[in-house]
């Protein structure tokens, strides 16, 4: 399969997803018709995937859907590949996947099959059903892909491995897949610094960087740095909105009243607001429905212990942090682009040295 064909497949999976999403506002008459073959597949995929994983909304799986149907152009996907040599031979990549989120392996997939390898796919249980559409999709476009992505149980014969797991499972990839070329991935979560130069619709937005996908994510700010507390009520205030949305959701709910009491009978300080708790707590990363928080006087002394312990952080958020690396704006860690990768680690150009 050519370059040019793999860019025209997932060009037209975007479209796919567009159909999935706005299937009334089609309209290119035989495009729509085409797509009309998959009602049945698609209803079946979106149920299965609800009722398989109680995280997994429909708002959110239409989110993460939304979201790739905007990147999966022919002119992003041309632009993002553009600057990379990647060999004519392609290897054997195995790919073990997350499940935490919707379609969150799905651009580790992207990457294998755009740079001309095969993957052998190990998909997480949690998140199976919207990728198998996805395979089926792309057999029907091209019978080559049967032979170059492979969905598997055991992981064997591979010549490179992406792997996403937790910090224990880590370990056990490291030793298992040490010998090969691999990208192994950890626990990462993100941040928030307040300096008090926020406009409303900065905190507004940074409740979109906590709560999107119930703050389940790697992107999702689970550490606030403030000035003063006082700063923190005009977050509380500022993302009320989310309030409604996240308490009704069962699994949330029973994660709220859980940690609020273990921090009464431990008497621990935290602020509550009825659907999240602020707690005081120098650990970047907190439990569902928790954001942790914590005074400094001195944002360089925040700007340095963010850069020394960049290996845990995905996202930094804040009006003073954007000379760090993971910079991103209030509101925009859910919305990665082709080029934002995981872990920090250029996807590409790791498929490009193999």
């Amino acid at each position: 399969m050519t370059f040019e064909q793999r860019i025209s497949a997932f060009n037209e999976l975007g479209q796919f997803f567009n159909f999935i999403l706005n299937s009334d506002s089609i309209s290119d008459k035989d495009l729509k018709q085409k797509f009309e073959n998959w009602t049945e597949d698609i209803q079946f995929a979106l149920t299965d995937a609800e009722a398989s994983n109680n995280w997994f909304t429909r708002e959110n799986i239409n989110l993460a859907l939304n979201s790739w149907a905007e990147a999966l152009t022919t002119e992003n996907l041309t632009a993002w590949t553009k600057n990379y040599p990647f060999a004519k031979t392609p290897k054997n990549v195995g790919i073990i996947m997350a499940g935490n989120l919707p379609l969150v392996g799905f651009h580790d997939l992207l990457s294998v099959i755009i740079s001309g390898n095969n993957a052998l796919v190990k998909t997480s249980s949690k998140d199976d059903k919207l990728m198998k559409l996805i395979f089926k999709f792309l057999y029907s476009i091209n019978s080559e892909f049967e032979s170059i992505i492979k969905v598997i149980e055991r992981l064997e014969n591979f010549d490179a491995v992406i792997a996403t797991g937790s910090n224990n499972t880590a370990r056990y990839f490291e030793q298992y897949f040490g010998k090969v070329p691999h990208i192994i991935r950890k626990n990462r979560t993100s941040v928030a610094v307040i300096n008090g130069t926020e406009s409303d619709e900065d905190l507004q937005n940074l409740g979109n960087d906590i709560f999107i996908y119930f703050g389940l994510g790697c992107r999702n700010v689970t550490k606030i740095y403030v000035k003063e507390e006082t700063q923190l009520h005009k977050v509380f205030e500022s993302i009320l909105p989310w309030g409604e949305t996240v308490i009704n959701h069962p699994k949330y709910a029973n994660n709220y009243d859980y940690n609020r009491a273990i921090y009464l009978l431990g008497k621990d300080q935290f602020l509550d607001n009825n659907f999240v708790l602020f707690k005081k707590d120098e650990n970047i990363h907190s439990p569902i429905a928790v954001v942790n928080f914590e005074i400094y006087n001195d944002v360089n002394d925040v700007k340095n212990y963010l850069i020394e312990n960049e290996n845990q952080i995905q996202c930094v958020v804040g009006n003073d942090m954007q000379d760090n690396p993971n910079y991103v704006e209030f509101g925009q860690t859910q919305f990665p682009k082709l080029t934002d990768y995981a872990d920090n680690i250029d996807t590409l150009k790791f498929l490009a040295k193999l």
